[in-house]
């Protein structure tokens, strides 16, 4: 692969996903070993070329030579177009671009949602965008709630099966559920709150995703779906409660998301 040399890509360091694909782009010889540096730390020489708020946002590619900067997937591409230039012509593919700078932007104004990770003072944090997150946790209500709604029928031994659209009530519910205690608990962390929620919700069903696809070839006792089923929620708890204490909203919210659960598991078995 060909170096991009005389450049410098300004990442995240609060952003696990950030340093890990910077990282790799260093490893794979796409920049220089000195090619990143942490827009928190970005040095003086550096400095007076970017636009540090928008670098927060989308990460900043600078040419050290000219003082250029690019900013989020125009940049990346340059990197990955000048180490693998077969795929330039694809980059610069007008339609392709307006849709991957959409998809960068949804997975960056979520990323600390998605992967968080504790927030040092008095750093530089990307922008909240409403419609990013709003639109983050229909997906992840969708795709969680289309998947436990398959997984269900692996559990009627145990639990009634219900309509198809009770999964999809039962994930909404949640999220008005735990939306309406943080209002009164902690407004300001509202919407960080359920994004990391939804997040959890959505890795659980992924989890679900390996008995589904066993039970289409092989014989399984009924008793291990259950089983794993509550080994994964267990698993869902213990993140919520990590993540709980990075957001520092203590036990109240790990608390509420149980009862909830608890509630629903009532009513179902119930009617």
């Amino acid at each position: 692969m060909k170096t991009l040399a005389n450049h410098v890509i300004l990442f995240d360091n609060e952003c696990p996903m950030c340093f890990a694909y910077t990282k790799a782009f260093t490893k794979l010889k796409m920049l220089p070993i000195d090619g990143r540096e942490a827009y928190q730390e970005m040095p003086a020489d550096i400095c007076p070329f970017v636009d540090k708020k928008r670098a927060a946002n989308e990460i900043a590619l600078v040419n050290t030579e000219n003082g250029e900067v690019i900013y989020g997937i125009p940049g990346l591409f340059k990197i990955i177009g000048h180490a693998m230039p077969v795929f330039k012509p694809l980059f610069g593919f007008g339609p392709f671009l307006w849709i991957m700078k959409k998809f960068y932007a949804f997975i960056s104004y979520n990323r600390k949602v998605i992967i968080p990770a504790k927030v040092k003072v008095n750093t530089i944090q990307p922008d909240f965008r409403l419609h990013y997150r709003i639109t983050y946790l229909i997906l992840t209500w969708f795709i969680t709630a289309y998947i436990l709604t398959g997984y269900a029928h692996l559990l009627t031994d145990f639990v009634p099966l219900g309509n198809s659209y009770r999964e999809y009530l039962i994930c909404g519910g949640q999220m008005f559920f735990q939306a309406a205690v943080m209002l009164f608990y902690n407004s300001n962390k509202t919407w960080n709150y359920l994004g990391n929620m939804m997040t959890i919700s959505f890795a659980g069903s992924l989890l679900l995703l390996i008995p589904l696809a066993l039970a289409n070839y092989f014989y399984i006792e009924p008793i291990f779906f259950i089983a794993y089923f509550l080994a994964t929620a267990g698993l869902m708890f213990l993140e919520h409660l990590r993540r709980s204490e990075i957001l520092e909203l203590g036990m109240i919210m790990s608390f509420t998301w149980v009862i909830y659960r608890l509630i629903i598991l009532a009513l179902i078995l119930a009617l």
